[in-house]
């Protein structure tokens, strides 16, 4: 039984140090595709064609967007008042319905070019 503890033990010890070595060798995949999701790849491709002041606007849109979005979360969890807090949430829907509307209408007008 004390042969089991220290060899548990020393798998233990030895499983995070065989999964840091793991983490830091590239995959190597045949298809990206697989791997990274049709939605990544549209990701990548959609602010190919835009300049640097484009992309900067772009990700500060991103940025103000997911600030609102932790902000109204962290309201979300601090409110007591239960139908405080579900205004709050419906608040947060809202913006999110928004959002995806947004996300939709730009990417029919990019499928009509």
């Amino acid at each position: 039984m004390k042969h089991f503890y220290k060899s548990t033990a020393a798998l233990l010890l030895l499983l995070p140090i065989s999964m840091m070595s793991s983490a830091a060798e590239p995959q190597k995949t045949a298809e990206p595709s697989k791997e990274m999701g049709m939605g990544m790849q549209q990701g990548m491709g959609m602010m190919g064609g835009m300049t640097e002041e484009q992309k900067t606007e772009h990700m500060r849109a991103i940025q103000d967007h997911m600030l609102q979005m932790h902000d109204l979360s962290n309201q979300i969890l601090s409110e007591k008042d239960p139908a405080k807090k579900e205004a709050l949430k419906n608040q947060q829907l809202e913006l999110m319905k928004a959002h995806h509307a947004q996300m939709m209408e730009h990417r029919q007008q990019k499928h009509k070019k």
